[in-house]
């Protein structure tokens, strides 16, 4: 070993809900650290060489499918972007993300919660005419300035990092949270969406929606794409309280 190689501890939470009788523990393991390791690369080295019943997600590896989202050090993050090398005395506590459907060890079931949000804010363009439309008509220019505002909100990747951090959510299982924010505030800011604020107000203009979010933006400080959350928040309760 060189002098500037060091030996990372792992200390991370092994769980398997599906095995009758398994109890919660945290369990240490070391990895020679590596020019330019990733949180993912080392998982991946524990796994491969250690233990391979270790659970954990991941699909792309570059930041952009969300799938690798736990709590690293008491902050949810993406292993697959967050260096070992940020973590000087070399000890690192991995933790599955709360507020998701535990499978196994750091694997949760954001799907679940992201399909259930997708269906509750209906997350599609709303067009009544659309079924009067020729399918093959080109559709109408957007102003630029509006699809760089939809583009913006399009980044996040619904790793499940702002849900985690969302302590409104902890205390309100309804709470729709700050993904599903987003996803109103892209909808309501495209002009082939034919939905009213009215509409919109059904979903989000409530207790379980921007009224009930205690600002305390947890949302905003652990995005690991750094998206105006605190923002769209503020957008969206001026836009609901006009409604009534």
């Amino acid at each position: 070993m060189s002098d500037q190689e060091r030996t990372l501890k792992f200390h991370i939470l092994r769980y398997n809900p599906q095995l009758n009788g398994d109890t919660p523990e945290m369990k240490t393991y070391e990895v020679v650290e590596a020019p330019g390791m990733t949180i993912f690369i080392a998982l991946n080295e524990i796994r491969e060489n250690q233990d391979p019943s270790l659970q954990f997600d991941f699909i792309c590896r570059a930041g952009i499918c969300g799938s690798c989202g736990m709590v690293i050090n008491g902050a949810p993050d993406l292993a697959c972007r967050t260096l070992t090398s940020k973590f000087p005395d070399g000890e690192i506590t991995l933790l599955p993300l709360p507020g998701f459907e535990l499978i196994g060890d750091l694997s949760v079931n954001t799907g679940k919660f992201m399909r259930q949000m997708s269906e509750r804010v209906e997350s599609w363009i709303h067009d009544k005419y659309a079924d009067n439309v020729d399918l093959c008509r080109l559709e109408e220019r957007m102003d630029p300035d509006t699809a760089d505002e939809i583009y913006e909100l399009e980044r996040c990747v619904e790793c499940g990092c702002c849900i985690s951090a969302c302590a409104t959510k902890r205390m309100r299982d309804g709470f729709l949270s700050a993904v599903g924010f987003m996803r109103i505030a892209r909808y309501s800011l495209d002009p082939r969406d034919k939905r009213s604020d009215s509409d919109f107000y059904e979903i989000i203009g409530d207790d379980d929606g921007v009224f009930g979010c205690m600002t305390l933006l947890g949302c905003q400080d652990y995005c690991p794409k750094d998206l105006p959350h605190q923002t769209q928040i503020a957008y969206l309760r001026r836009k609901m309280a006009l409604v009534k």
